[in-house]
């Protein structure tokens, strides 16, 4: 039992390390929700494993041994695999032997070290990601100025309502996303990634971004001038804007040398719902789905290109940069 174990243990973390090493050298796309889950369910059979039979066992195994107050001098009783004429219970050290042979039965071997004795910091981790926060890495300059590239960000994961892990199925109800929201979702022509952008229109709005403006239900949002901002990769300043969706105001980028049309939209669903011309896009946002926009409004593949984001894709409210390790002064909470 014990050698079929070891081999077992072998396989699974050898599976394991395959997989993170194909994901790493870019062979297959990661799914890390999956990952977690089938090592929380590996680890934690090995833990049930471990608690129900395994640790009973090595229990009655070193209870078995003689007991050390027979190891006595003038005891005559040797201890189980000692060797000739060196382990009898009534020479020196005998009471040892029988301790130091206890404490290797009792020690857990190194299968269940690497699986039942990692269970508990994998779950805990499995229900913080799942259930409560989750941390995400900005990879792209799309929500300059509110967020940077390299910014590590913390994701409100009930906000939204709770979701169950790689199913993304809502369980609580939780609040419905609002605009002026940053959200991250997973990508609809590709839900193996992870998308960060606002929220602009919530299901039944009227979204119209027209000659760099924007108009929700008629209603055209003001916005008012900062100075320019400095955009470090670029190494170039662009004009700066507050404007207001929600509770709370942020900034946002446009570039006055590109065009105000939106070039190389795909065909998404519900692409009926908007009209596209020259001056921009307008869209009727459907039920169960929002309209997602980046910060940097000319340097951003947001819903204007690929569509409306569903319901079902909604990851977490993104709230707080947690770190930036080129620019300490990042970390805070953001709108």
């Amino acid at each position: 039992m014990t050698q079929f174990m070891q081999v077992f243990t072998a396989l699974v973390l050898a599976a394991f390390a395959a997989y993170a090493g194909a994901w790493y050298i870019g062979s297959i796309e990661s799914n890390f929700a999956l990952l977690l889950s089938l090592a929380t369910a590996i680890t934690g059979a090995f833990w049930l494993a471990e608690q129900c039979y395994f640790l009973p066992w090595r229990r009655r195994a070193a209870q078995a041994l003689p007991d050390v107050t027979q190891a006595l001098p003038g005891s005559t009783q040797a201890l189980p695999g000692a060797q000739h004429g060196a382990g009898m219970a009534g020479e020196p050290g005998a009471a040892e032997a029988v301790r130091k042979a206890r404490e290797r039965l009792l020690m857990q071997p190194w299968w269940l070290d690497w699986t039942a004795g990692l269970f508990p910091v994998i779950a805990a981790v499995f229900f913080l990601r799942s259930f409560l926060v989750e941390p995400f890495k900005i990879p792209s300059g799309s929500m300059i100025p509110t967020l940077l590239v390299g910014d590590l960000i913390l994701v409100n994961k009930f906000t939204y309502g709770i979701r169950l892990p790689v199913i993304n199925t809502r369980i609580t109800a939780g609040n419905p996303p609002a605009r002026g929201d940053v959200m991250v979702f997973r990508y609809p022509p590709q839900p193996s990634q992870d998308y960060i952008k606002r929220v602009v229109g919530v299901p039944g709005d009227e979204v119209a971004y027209i000659n760099k403006r924007l108009t929700i239900n008629g209603q055209a949002i003001e916005t008012k001038a900062l100075p320019d901002f400095l955009e470090e990769d670029a190494m170039r300043y662009f004009p700066q804007w507050e404007e207001r969706l929600g509770a709370e105001s942020h900034r946002l980028l446009n570039n006055p040398d590109a065009p105000a049309f939106v070039q190389g939209a795909s065909h998404f669903a519900y692409r009926e719902n908007c009209r596209y011309s020259v001056e921009g896009v307008v869209c009727k946002v459907p039920q169960g789905h929002y309209f997602m926009m980046g910060d940097n409004r000319d340097n951003s593949l947001d819903s204007r290109y690929w569509g409306f984001v569903p319901e079902g894709n909604i990851v977490g409210k993104a709230f707080f940069v947690w770190m930036n390790f080129g620019n300490l002064g990042r970390i805070g909470p953001f709108h």
